[in-house]
């Protein structure tokens, strides 16, 4: 699907932005040329940009005349004897200098030629700039000369050999551009060739990179994509290593306790609600804009994460701040920034235009706060006070307030950190480890790695409610090579495809656990039936109750659950019209005990419509009040209609239990895990569930 992004949308980014504001201005777009393939397609992607915007482009190269006169001179004395002679010499020396003078000027030129051979075809104005100097230093140069909106640049020049992840001369520009810069990582992608991805962290950069985003892909056709990463294992392992070196004295000195258990709480919940309000945020900003933004809340390390969601959904562009909500003024580019510039598997495009959300900039300017709300935002951890604060602004301004009382920072806060106003943390139950598990652990041979993961890992499993680790709490730290990975065939992919999505991840990941478990080195269709079934006994998704005053299952005792039963032509093809897999497994099953126990021998299509009915009549009664995300509301429109309502209702619930106003993919996920935890689908005998 493509994204249809009308030219007002292009013009409405526009319209009001200054050269340090998002979106970044197309008008000056300055290119790096040496004639690779990097920087070829560098120049192909500009002039289709600078086109859209009636921009020019101008072409660069750098060419060191003086650094390899100096070179020459100094090599002079160890040349081979028949150079020596002053008449050789002194011929060499005016070939050289002709090559000094005249030939690199000739290769910079015809760098140049090439460049305006494809503006001139695209009619687009083409430049040329051809500083004498250092190659980095005189791009840098020209980047902060202010002539400039834009620079493109190749990831990789002539120097290139296998294995290269980034060349010297792009990294050195990268760290030093002052205005945004457009790395090319694969020649032979273009942009819209995938979705542009926009990664969120609430940062003004990070929403100007969100408008960016935006805008090209209003340029280009492509569909944009919102990503929130972040990693709330980091704590967990941070915390228990100091708590391994601190005194007791040190540890009452530095209320150790009360601090682990602020970051514990915050961790579990916390930051991933504040997240998700980034997302949400962006896709207000999105919807004002008449756009449809995907989002997806990713956790784990964050590069890793964002990396790994590149993959998946194909993405040509990567957008990003090119630092992050925690830099400082002396960082010349984030953490994250950096290790995507050498592994992302598409273009990256690195902002340092800027954007705050009207909301954001109304509430700062319009609400003060009390001196008691501001003794209380401080007690959260500093590397999310400033992410609170804009939190608890948003939700003063939606209550009407001009004035932050302290009573609503508990309100904000508390459900984002159910600790944080004073309520004490349970104490951690010590967690035993599957053989698997710790034979994977084993695996790793660097002992600080591996205490590491094995913290990482326990963390990942009370996450889950798990009573045990499990592989699947281990994977996802571990760079497991191929032969030590469980290998799936085609026939077990095939069968968990057929799995709801929403429980598709959870059940594929308790079939890998199975075959660690085991030994199994290639996993069979009949493993993964074996591993769908298990989770179906665990989950029991549908149809549950019909209604409101139908709680209990109906009856289904050994004999007659044993005792086979027939369909009629009819009934069989009725059947086949909910989703083949886990839907259709378990309708069927559902529909075999209503016909035992009302004594009959025979499925009729009558009878289905009858059950579907009754389905569709007790589903009716549940009512949806809670709006939606985009990627959340294209899943649940996969939910069959006659169970549709029933199944949103405990969504909502669940949407609720965590503190969200909007539906979410979250949402629905955590939904999924709980039914998986608490063995059935319906869960008001469990109140508070989806708050665990």
């Amino acid at each position: 699907m493509t994204t249809s992004i009308s030219p007002q949308v292009t013009a409405t980014l526009n319209e009001n932005s200054a050269a340090d504001t998002a979106p970044a201005q197309l008008g000056r777009i300055l290119v790096a040329l040496d004639a690779s393939e990097h920087a070829n397609k560098a120049l192909e992607e500009v002039v289709r940009l600078a086109k859209s915007a009636d921009g020019v482009v101008t072409g660069i190269h750098a060419y060191a005349a003086m650094l390899h006169d100096r070179r020459f001179k100094m090599m002079e004395g160890g040349l081979p004897e028949r150079y020596l002679e002053e008449e050789e010499m002194g011929y060499q020396r005016e070939v050289h200098d002709d090559l000094i003078t005249r030939g690199l000027n000739i290769i910079t030129d015809s760098y140049h030629d090439a460049g305006k051979e494809v503006c001139d075809a695209a009619d687009v104005a083409f430049r040329r700039l051809s500083p004498e100097g250092k190659n980095y230093a005189k791009v840098v140069e020209a980047a902060r000369s202010g002539d400039y909106d834009v620079l493109a640049i190749g990831a990789l020049g002539l120097g290139a050999i296998p294995g290269s992840l980034i060349g010297t001369v792009a990294e050195r520009v990268v760290r030093r551009s002052p205005i945004d810069t457009f790395v090319i990582r694969d020649p032979k992608l273009s942009v819209g060739d995938g979705p542009i991805v926009v990664g969120v962290d609430g940062s003004p950069l990070s929403y100007g990179a969100l408008m960016t985003a935006l805008d090209l892909a209003a340029r280009t056709g492509a569909d944009v994509h919102a990503v929130a990463a972040y990693d709330p294992y980091y704590h967990y392992v941070a915390f228990n290593k100091i708590a391994g070196v601190l005194s007791e004295e040190a540890g009452k000195v530095f209320r150790f306790k009360e601090q682990e258990q602020l970051h514990e709480e915050l961790i579990d919940d916390g930051i991933a609600k504040i997240y998700q309000s980034h997302l949400e945020v962006a896709e207000t900003i999105a919807d004002d804009l008449g756009v449809k933004l995907v989002t997806k809340l990713l956790d784990g390390k964050p590069y890793k994460a964002v990396r790994d969601y590149l993959d998946t959904v194909g993405a040509s562009l990567l957008v990003i701040g090119k630092t992050g909500v925690h830099a400082d003024d002396e960082l010349d580019i984030g953490g994250n920034a950096e290790n995507l510039l050498r592994m992302a598997p598409c273009h990256l495009w690195l902002t340092q235009t800027t954007y705050t959300p009207p909301l954001d900039l109304v509430a700062e300017e319009t609400v003060s706060w009390s001196v008691e709300a501001e003794k209380k935002i401080s007690r959260a951890p500093e590397f999310v006070r400033d992410m609170a604060r804009r939190m608890v602004l948003r939700h003063t301004q939606k209550l009407g307030h001009t004035f932050v009382t302290s009573d609503i920072v508990d309100q904000v806060m508390g459900k984002a950190m159910p600790g944080f106003s004073g309520n004490t943390a349970d104490t951690e139950r010590e967690l035993a480890w599957s053989d698997a598990a710790e034979k994977l652990l084993a695996s790793v041979s660097d002992a600080a790695v591996a205490d590491n993961i094995r913290l990482r890992a326990i963390k990942r499993a009370r996450r889950g409610h798990s009573d045990k680790v499990m592989p699947k709490h281990v994977t996802p730290f571990l760079d497991l090579t191929d032969s030590d990975r469980p290998v799936w065939s085609a026939a077990a992919l095939a069968r968990t495809a057929k799995v709801p999505e929403m429980v598709r991840a959870t059940v594929k990941a308790g079939i890998e656990d199975l075959a660690l478990e085991r030994g199994i080195k290639e996993i069979s269709f009949a493993l993964a039936e074996e591993g769908v079934v298990e989770a179906r006994k665990a989950m029991c998704p549908i149809p549950a109750a019909e209604d409101e005053t139908e709680a209990k299952p109906e009856p289904e005792g050994p004999d007659v659950a044993e005792a086979p039963i027939a369909w009629s032509p009819e009934a069989e093809d009725r059947l086949t019209r909910v989703p083949e897999g886990f839907m259709r497994d378990m309708t069927k099953k559902r529909i075999e005990t209503f016909a035992r126990s009302s004594g009959v021998d025979a499925i009729t299509l009558e009878l289905v419509e009858e059950k579907y009915a009754a389905w569709g009549e007790g589903s009716a009664k549940r009512k949806s009040d809670m709006a939606r995300t985009s990627d959340a509301a294209a899943r649940i429109e996969r939910i069959p209609d006659f169970i549709r309502p029933m199944v949103v209702q405990e969504i909502e619930r669940c949407a609720r239990e965590m503190g969200l106003e909007t539906v979410t993919g979250a949402a629905i996920d955590k939904a999924g895990e709980a039914w998986e935890n608490l063995g059935a689908f319906h869960s008001k005998e469990a109140p508070g569930q989806y708050e665990k």
